[in-house]
C-alpha cells in the first residue's frame, strides 16, 4: 500500500495513570480514541538508618500492566475506528518519563516493579550523592538536578536491593528502558532495544552537550552501559511492529517523553515559546533554542524533540516540574472521599467565591521546581470552624495554579522576559474555574487548544514526519487552533497578595520528613 493510501497515525500514550491510543488523520485530527487506566501501587518505606527511620512514598507499577492496556488500547482503537492496520502510515509513542523498567533480555519479563517518576524511594542514595559533592558535575553534563524524580538513581534502589541484579545487567542479561523502550521491545519482538534523546535525558546518565551517553554519569552512578538502549532522534524509524500484535508490520517512527511531544505538537520551536500541560503533574517548557541554559535556577534543561538524522541535538528547552496536579483531584477523590468523580471537582469549588483563607500545599510527594525538596510534605493551613469541603476544593484548584505560577516565575526570571501568554494543554484543562484562576495568578491569557491532547498528537506527528505522511510540522496548523482564551480578572495586587500568601505556605512544609537527630535526656 503506498503513502497515498494511508488514512492516519497511531499515537500511543503512555500515561501515570492510564494509556491512550489515538488516530490522527492529515490534519492532525483525532479520529478515534480509546483509552484504559490501571494501578498505581502506593505505599510507604521505613528507610531505616540509611534514610533516618524517615517513611519515603514507593510508587511502583507492575509493567504488564502498562503493556497490557497499551496494546489492548491499540488495537481496539483501530477495531472501532475500522481502520485497516495497513491504512496506518506509521505509530509515535509518548510516555511518561523517567520511571525506570528493568527486564529479562532472553524472555522479555520485568524483574522488579517499574519504579515511578513520582517515587522518592531513592531519597537517602539522592542525598549520598550530593554528600560527596557530584551534583555540580552531573548537572553540568545532564541539565538535571539529582533527585529521586530521575532514573539513575532508580537503578541504583534496585541494584542495592536485588541481590545480583547489577551483574546480570552488566552482562546485558537485564536491560534497563524508560517506559518507551519497554514498549519498542515488546512491540518489536524484543529485536529493538532503543530509546530518544528526550527519555534519554531524563535519565541522569546522558550527555545533553555531547547528545551521547556518558561514561563518567555511568561511572558516578554505577551503571552498566550494557544495559542501556541505543539512542535515536524522536522522529524516524525505530522498528517495525511484530504482525500478531495488530495485524501489520507498521513502522515505529515516532517516540519522545510526553512533555517534549506536548510541546513539539503546541510548536515551541522559537526560543520564548512556552507551555504547561496538566496531567498527573504539571509541567512548564520554555524552548530556549539551539544551546541548553545549565545555570537557571531551579530549573532543568532538556533537549526538545529531535528530527535527525544523527546524535546532534538542535533544539534545548528550560523545564520546570509541578508533580502533583491532577494527582490532587484525584487524592481528594480517593484518598480523602470529598468526591465521587474528578469532574465534581469544578462545580464544588464553584459553590464557593473563594478558598476562605485556605492554603493547600499538593507536596504529596514532595516539591518539584524550584524547591527540588524530597522531604516537603502537603499542607492544609488556614482551617476553621466554618471551613467545608467546597472550601478545600477550591484551595486544590488554586493550588494547581499556584504552583504553575511559581514555576512561571523562575522561567521568567531565567529568560529575562515576561511571556506574553501559555499555551496548555491536558486533562485537567476542562475544567474551566481552574483556567481562569490560571490566568488570574499569571496575569497573562491562557490559551486552550481545540485538541487537548497535544501530547498524543506530538508523537503522531514525529512518526508521520518520519514517513512523509505530513510533509512539515505546519500540516497540522488546524489542530493548534484556539477553543478558548481565558483573561485575568484581579489587579496586581490582589495577584501579588495571592503569591505571597502561597509562598508562605511553601515555607511551612518544606523539609518536613527530613531526618533530624533529637537529643533524648
Amino acid at each position: 500500500m503506498t503513502n497515498s493510501t494511508k488514512r492516519c497515525v497511531l499515537a500511543l500514550d503512555q500515561g501515570t495513570t492510564s494509556s491512550r491510543a489515538i488516530l490522527f488523520d492529515k490534519a492532525g485530527r483525532p479520529l478515534a480514541t480509546k483509552q484504559e487506566t490501571f494501578p498505581q501501587h502506593v505505599r510507604s518505606m521505613e528507610t531505616g538508618a540509611d534514610g533516618g527511620g524517615v517513611d519515603q512514598a514507593v510508587v511502583e507499577h507492575d509493567p504488564e500492566d502498562l503493556w497490557r492496556t497499551q496494546i489492548g488500547c491499540a488495537s481496539q482503537c483501530l477495531s472501532e475506528a475500522g481502520v485497516r492496520p495497513e491504512e496506518v502510515a506509521a505509530i509515535g509513542i509518548t510516555n511518561q518519563r523517567e520511571t525506570t523498567v528493568l527486564w529479562d533480555r532472553a524472555t522479555g519479563n520485568p524483574v522488579a516493579p517499574a519504579i515511578v517518576w513520582q517515587s522518592r524511594v531513592s531519597a537517602p542514595i539522592c542525598e549520598r550523592l550530593k554528600g560527596d559533592g557530584l551534583e555540580p558535575e552531573v548537572r553540568r553534563r545532564t541539565g538535571l538536578l539529582i533527585d529521586p524524580y530521575f532514573s539513575a538513581t532508580k537503578i541504583m534502589h534496585l541494584f542495592e536491593k536485588y541481590d545480583g541484579l547489577r551483574e546480570r545487567c552488566e552482562c546485558g542479561e537485564v536491560l534497563f528502558g524508560t517506559v518507551d523502550s519497554f514498549l519498542i521491545w515488546r512491540l518489536t519482538g524484543g529485536r529493538v532495544h532503543a530509546t530518544d534523546v528526550t527519555n534519554a535525558s531524563r535519565t541522569l546518565l546522558f550527555d545533553i552537550s555531547t547528545g551521547e551517553w556518558s561514561d563518567e554519569l555511568l561511572k558516578i552512578f554505577n551503571v552498566p552501559r550494557a544495559m542501556l538502549p541505543q539512542v535515536q532522534p524522536s522522529s524516524g524509524i525505530f522498528g517495525e511492529v511484530d504482525d500478531g500484535w495488530l495485524g501489520a508490520p507498521i513502522p515505529i517512527a515516532g517516540c519522545a517523553g510526553d512533555q517534549q511531544s506536548s510541546a513539539f505538537a503546541h510548536g515551541c520551536v522559537e526560543a520564548g515559546d512556552a507551555k504547561a500541560t496538566y496531567g498527573t503533574g504539571a509541567f512548564l517548557l520554555e524552548s530556549t533554542g539551539t544551546k541548553p541554559v545549565l545555570d537557571a535556577k531551579g530549573l532543568l534543561a532538556t533537549p526538545g524533540c529531535s528530527l535527525g538524522p544523527g546524535p546532534a541535538l538542535k533544539s534545548y528547552c528550560l523545564e520546570g516540574s509541578v508533580f502533583v496536579a491532577g494527582a490532587l483531584v484525584g487524592w481528594l477523590r480517593d484518598g480523602l472521599g470529598l468526591i465521587e468523580r474528578s469532574s465534581d471537582i469544578e462545580p464544588l469549588a464553584r459553590s464557593v467565591s473563594d478558598a476562605g483563607g485556605i492554603v493547600l500545599v499538593p507536596a504529596l510527594a514532595g516539591l518539584g521546581t524550584p524547591h527540588w525538596d524530597p522531604f516537603a510534605r502537603g499542607l492544609i493551613v488556614g482551617l476553621t470552624r466554618s471551613t467545608e469541603k467546597s472550601h478545600i476544593a477550591r484551595a486544590a484548584l488554586d493550588a494547581i495554579a499556584l504552583s504553575v505560577a511559581e514555576v512561571l516565575g523562575c522561567l521568567e526570571a531565567s529568560s529575562g522576559h515576561r511571556l506574553p501568554r501559555l499555551r496548555v494543554d491536558g486533562g485537567a484543562c476542562v475544567n474551566d474555574l481552574l483556567m481562569q484562576i490560571q490566568a488570574d495568578v499569571l496575569g497573562v491569557p491562557v490559551d486552550r487548544p481545540a485538541v487537548l491532547e497535544t501530547t498524543a498528537l506530538g508523537a503522531g506527528l514525529l512518526a508521520g514526519l518520519a514517513t512523509d505522511f505530513y510533509p512539515s510540522a505546519a500540516a497540522i496548523s488546524e489542530a493548534r487552533g484556539i477553543e478558548k482564551t481565558f483573561h485575568p480578572q484581579i489587579d496586581e495586587s490582589q495577584r501579588r497578595q495571592r503569591l505571597d500568601q502561597w509562598q508562605n505556605a511553601v515555607g511551612r512544609c518544606q523539609g518536613w520528613a527530613r531526618p533530624v537527630e533529637v537529643d533524648w535526656y
